[in-house]
């Protein structure tokens, strides 16, 4: 059992995540189809996407690749935390898996059929299977309709239970979430932020789905009540077995919360791990810049400044007009020509570690 998220954690993010040099010695492939997120993982994954792609026309002859070619599997009970800068394209995946942005090309597998290819009511079937718990709580929640109203409209719509079944299922559902029943006729305005996001959670469970989205769904509470919705969401992961994408930018709370972890940059995954490799010893100029990002409150800092400015300088290109072979050439301090005119590929380092970076190997050798 994974311990609960401590307030601390919150505060100091990854901050205490030390640095580590490792050089890579088993060989290396090249990746052509999905690295899977758990080669341990017993039976057949939940999601598998592949190749999936999500543009945005912009008016004529201007087109935005939000996604740009992403593949990865998720298996049941499993936590993928997917980690980035703003605008990396994180939400945008998530969506296009649930088909809220119905995506250009590629597949998303899931229990056996391809989303992109469902509509209509075979699409919405799948949905009670699938749900998506938003970063602003006020905004999702429908503020004219009582908290047991919005906890019971999923049931209604999947016509799973009838009104008095609805009712209790409603109930157990807030009771699980740590809302007592006088919560049942309240409007959303009468609640807490942490308390609207509880009743966004009850919302997206109360159907028992197999895979849910939090898209940032801590990011705009309270530090301490961004604890309670974390040890929350890992109670009812260990209780119902549900698989989370979670998307964040704390990579404290990413750290604490996933069981492998994919960091995005300009639409393209750049490196894979399970949570304590890729911390320990991250292979992307990308992630370690990200690591260091984050500041210790001690003598430190200073030093954790100067190495996130080297690794992450300067500001993040457009999507609209992302920069030829690596797209993270323009930031990074060993960028030579390969790099400007060669996209590098998602290699396996090992046998749940993988990187986009052709100088990874002389990068960990230098140190």
């Amino acid at each position: 059992m994974r311990s609960l998220c401590p307030l601390w954690l919150i505060l100091l993010g990854s901050s205490f995540v030390p640095f580590v040099s490792f050089v890579a010695r088993n060989s290396v492939a090249t990746m052509s189809e999905a690295i899977p997120f758990s080669n341990n993982a017993k039976g057949e994954p939940l999601l598998s996407v592949e190749n999936l792609e999500v543009r945005f026309s912009l008016g004529p002859n201007r087109v935005l690749t939000a996604v740009d070619k992403v593949s990865f599997e998720l298996y049941p009970g499993e936590t993928l935390g997917l980690v980035g800068e703003s605008g990396c394209g994180k939400s945008s995946l998530g969506r296009a898996i649930l088909q809220l942005i119905r995506p250009v090309s590629g597949k998303v597998g899931f229990l056996g059929q391809d989303l992109t290819q469902l509509t209509g009511s075979a699409l919405r079937s799948m949905r009670r299977q699938m749900q998506i718990v938003f970063q602003d709580p006020r905004g999702s929640l429908n503020p004219r309709w009582s908290v047991g109203r919005i906890v019971e409209e999923p049931l209604r719509v999947h016509q799973l239970a009838g009104r008095d079944e609805r009712k209790r299922r409603a109930l157990e559902m807030l009771g699980q979430v740590g809302l007592a029943p006088s919560y049942f006729n309240q409007r959303p305005a009468q609640l807490s932020g942490g308390q609207q996001q509880r009743v966004g959670i009850a919302r997206a469970l109360v159907t028992r789905p197999k895979l849910v989205v939090c898209d940032e769904p801590v990011s705009s509470l309270d530090v301490s009540i961004q604890a309670q919705i974390l040890n929350l969401l890992q109670e009812l992961k260990e209780e119902l077995g549900v698989a989370y994408l979670f998307v964040a930018h704390n990579l404290g709370v990413v750290r604490s919360l996933s069981d492998r972890v994919a960091v995005m940059y300009l639409g393209q995954f750049v490196e894979t791990a399970p949570a304590a490799a890729l911390f320990d010893r991250p292979l992307h100029p990308y992630t370690k810049g990200l690591i260091a990002s984050v500041l210790r409150p001690d003598h430190t800092a200073r030093a954790q400044l100067n190495a996130a400015a080297s690794f992450a300088a300067g500001e993040v290109p457009g999507l609209l007009n992302a920069p030829s072979g690596c797209r993270y050439h323009t930031r990074c301090p060993y960028a030579q020509q390969r790099c400007r005119e060669e996209p590098p590929v998602l290699e396996k380092v090992d046998k749940e570690h993988s990187v986009a970076c052709h100088f990874w190997r002389k990068i960990l050798d230098s140190k």
